[in-house]
């Protein structure tokens, strides 16, 4: 009896002492982004970044959704390391033409034109992850949207999954219930789902992502899918485009959220969020109408998180010196 008390003991304490190692490790690897990784190894980085953006979003306002979202479908295809930014080459499959990405993702000119800047500035330091990273945020800001400190110090993968990338982006076909699980594999709640939703306040979608939804769906406002339809025929016209948010689709605002209370969502997934049927997302789909700060904050929150997903930090990776193609 005692000799299987203390193999219990021993077990225990084995136990509590790799949930401790685990714990340091996770502690370790978010010590090593901080906010000021630059601030001696290149101090312009931040300031180039940012009028790049400025630049690149005054030439073309829809730039700015453009580029948010490469940071998103950066970071849930295992983690924001840069991997979206590989061309694919004779012996190496990225993720520029899987499914979600194929002749939608764009701005990859955009970002080699930063890239080629901050390597002006400082070459060999400032990392395509972490350019990712600040562009989502400046591209915000520079339509209206809020702003947000971006943990800095990711480095670039040297590999990319095109599997991965088809089946970790959230498609616009996809229901609540998928919806929530996706979200929830990468470790968000339902409340930052919601809001990380509330990007497509700004940007366009294809008529092939949201053809169903507006011909074969009675989630929505009838005069509204008339509406989309007279761009999106039935047939043909794929790659006609149509704004998210009907209202302010160059302003990042709240107004995302007042469009699905009236079932004027443009993707089936965003209608989604709000079905009336009092739940826990169309409350939050009803805050949010009610409050831009309120939306501001948790999607500043949500960002913040989402940039930090399974980042290569210390001597993992490498910093790039071309976002196109490993060193």
């Amino acid at each position: 009896m005692c000799s299987s008390l203390f193999s219990s003991l021993s077990n225990f304490n084995s136990f509590k002492l790799q949930c401790c190692l685990f714990w340091v490790l996770i502690g370790v690897v978010s010590a090593q982004l901080s906010s000021n990784f630059y601030s001696s190894s290149c101090p312009n980085a931040l300031s180039t970044i940012q009028s790049a953006v400025q630049s690149a979003v005054k030439n073309e306002s829809r730039m700015g959704a453009s580029l948010l979202r490469l940071h998103f479908h950066d970071c849930f295809v295992n983690g924001c390391d840069g991997s979206i930014l590989l061309d694919d080459t004779t012996n190496f499959t990225g993720e520029k033409n899987a499914g979600p990405n194929a002749n939608s993702v764009r701005g990859f000119e955009v970002i080699d034109t930063i890239k080629s800047q901050v390597e002006n500035v400082c070459a060999g330091v400032v990392s395509c992850a972490d350019i990712l990273a600040v562009v989502a945020r400046d591209s915000v800001v520079a339509l209206g949207g809020p702003s947000w400190t971006v943990l800095l110090g990711r480095r670039d993968s040297t590999t990319a999954s095109q599997s991965a990338a088809n089946s970790n982006i959230p498609a616009p076909t996809l229901n609540l219930s998928q919806l929530i699980t996706t979200f929830s594999n990468k470790g968000f709640t339902t409340q930052e789902l919601v809001a990380l939703s509330g990007a497509h306040t700004i940007g366009q979608a294809r008529c092939t992502s949201f053809r169903t939804h507006i011909y074969n769906e009675t989630n929505i406002n009838s005069t509204f899918a008339t509406s989309l339809q007279a761009n999106c025929p039935f047939n043909g016209g794929d790659n006609n485009t149509s704004s998210l948010d009907k209202t302010s689709s160059t302003r990042f605002d709240n107004a995302y959220f007042t469009n699905l209370l009236s079932l004027e969502g443009v993707l089936h997934s965003d209608q989604q969020l709000f079905n009336g049927n009092n739940g826990t997302t169309d409350s939050l789909v009803s805050s949010y109408s009610s409050s831009s700060s309120t939306f501001f904050n948790d999607f500043s929150n949500a960002m913040i998180k989402m940039g930090n997903m399974s980042v290569l930090t210390g001597s993992n990776g490498e910093i790039r010196s071309n976002c196109r193609k490993t060193n």
